[in-house]
C-alpha cells in the first residue's frame, strides 16, 4: 500500500510532511547516478518516500531497487535534510515538505535498468557536469558541490 497516495485520499493536494530516503550512488569515475523523472521530465536522485512499518535503510534499498535496478547492503548515512529547499510541488498539484535521510551507497550489484514509470531513464553524470534538475535534487548536489554535505 502507499502511504502518501492514502493519505491523498482525505487531504487532496494539501501540504504534506513526508519522510523518504534518498540514495547517492557513485561509480568509480566518481560520477553521481541520476533518473530523467517521468512526472517532471528533470533529472532527479533515486529515492522515495518511507512506507508504513519500513525501517528508512529499508525504504533507500527498496526505491534504489525499484528505480534503477542495482541493490545495495551497505548504505553510509551522510545527512538528513528539510526546510524550505526539500518543498515540492508536483505536476498535478500535490504539495509536500519533504524530510530527506540522504544515504551514500558504499556498494552495489547488478545492473542498470528502469524498474518503474517513474524514470524515463538513468544515467551517471560528473558533478561538474550535470543536466537540468528538479529542484530538491539540485539543493542536494549544491551542497555536495559547495562543502556543506561530505560524501568522501
Amino acid at each position: 500500500m502507499n502511504y502518501i497516495l492514502n493519505l491523498r485520499k482525505y487531504v487532496g493536494h494539501e501540504p504534506l510532511i513526508g519522510l523518504g530516503a534518498t540514495t547517492l550512488v557513485f561509480n568509480d569515475r566518481k560520477e553521481i547516478l541520476l533518473n530523467l523523472r517521468s512526472d517532471t521530465n528533470s533529472w532527479g536522485i533515486p529515492g522515495g518516500s518511507m512506507e508504513l512499518y519500513e525501517t528508512i535503510e529499508e525504504t533507500a534499498v527498496r526505491e534504489l531497487k525499484e528505480e534503477t535496478g542495482i541493490s545495495t547492503d551497505k548504505l553510509e548515512l551522510v545527512s538528513v535534510l528539510s526546510g524550505k529547499d526539500y518543498y515540492f510541488e508536483y505536476p498535478n498539484g500535490d504539495k509536500m515538505c519533504t524530510v530527506i535521510v540522504l544515504f551514500k551507497v558504499i556498494n552495489y550489484t547488478g545492473q542498470l535498468h528502469i524498474n518503474d514509470n517513474e524514470s524515463k531513464q538513468l544515467k551517471f553524470f560528473a558533478l561538474n557536469n550535470l543536466p537540468a534538475m528538479e529542484q530538491r535534487a539540485k539543493a542536494i548536489i549544491d551542497k555536495i558541490n559547495n562543502g556543506s554535505i561530505n560524501i568522501n
